[in-house]
């Protein structure tokens, strides 16, 4: 399996980061997704979940940052749209990122979906992971990461990672 996001010079295209505009961010955070093409599935696989994570954060905040968490897209879906965070939410169920913890003191609203990249001060490098899944998982909207981890054992076909890196 393959997937790929897109990049421009190097990295993460300005809308989907901290550079989009105000119109593409909530409370200050950046929520338009980009979009994913998934190519070369296994055989049998019904559905996709993904992860979208920041393990450059650890060194600036002590933990690894949850950007978006997708599951129960179905098979027939190779392309995920740029925007599909806020308008496909009828085509897959979405997890809680960072901003749903008491100690990163947010607003409520940007704490479940897409959130996009703030890098403080140096590039980081994010890593996008997408499980091809042999069934639907029993997860509901605003689900955990360690909650999609073990509901995924034991369905996942195959998985693909993609770095993206995102400028300061």
């Amino acid at each position: 399996m393959k997937i790929s996001v897109p990049i421009k010079n190097g990295f993460l295209p300005d809308e989907y980061s901290k550079h989009a505009s105000n119109e593409l961010k909530t409370a200050g955070c950046p929520n338009q997704s980009f979009p994913i093409h998934i190519e070369d599935l296994p055989q049998g696989t019904k559905t996709f979940a993904w992860t979208f994570v920041d393990f450059d954060a650890v060194s600036e905040c002590g933990f690894v940052w949850i950007h978006w968490l997708g599951a129960n897209l179905p098979a027939s879906i190779t392309d995920l749209p740029a925007n599909a965070s806020r308008q496909s939410n009828d085509m897959f169920i979405q997890g809680r990122n960072s901003n749903a913890s008491p100690m990163a003191n947010a607003d409520p609203s940007v704490a479940k979906g897409y959130i996009g990249p703030q890098p403080p001060a140096t590039i980081h490098h994010y890593t996008l992971t997408v499980y091809a899944l042999d069934s639907e998982l029993d997860l509901k909207d605003g689900f955990w990461l360690n909650e999609l981890l073990h509901a995924s054992e034991g369905h996942v076909l195959a998985k693909a990672k993609c770095d993206v890196p995102c400028r300061p």
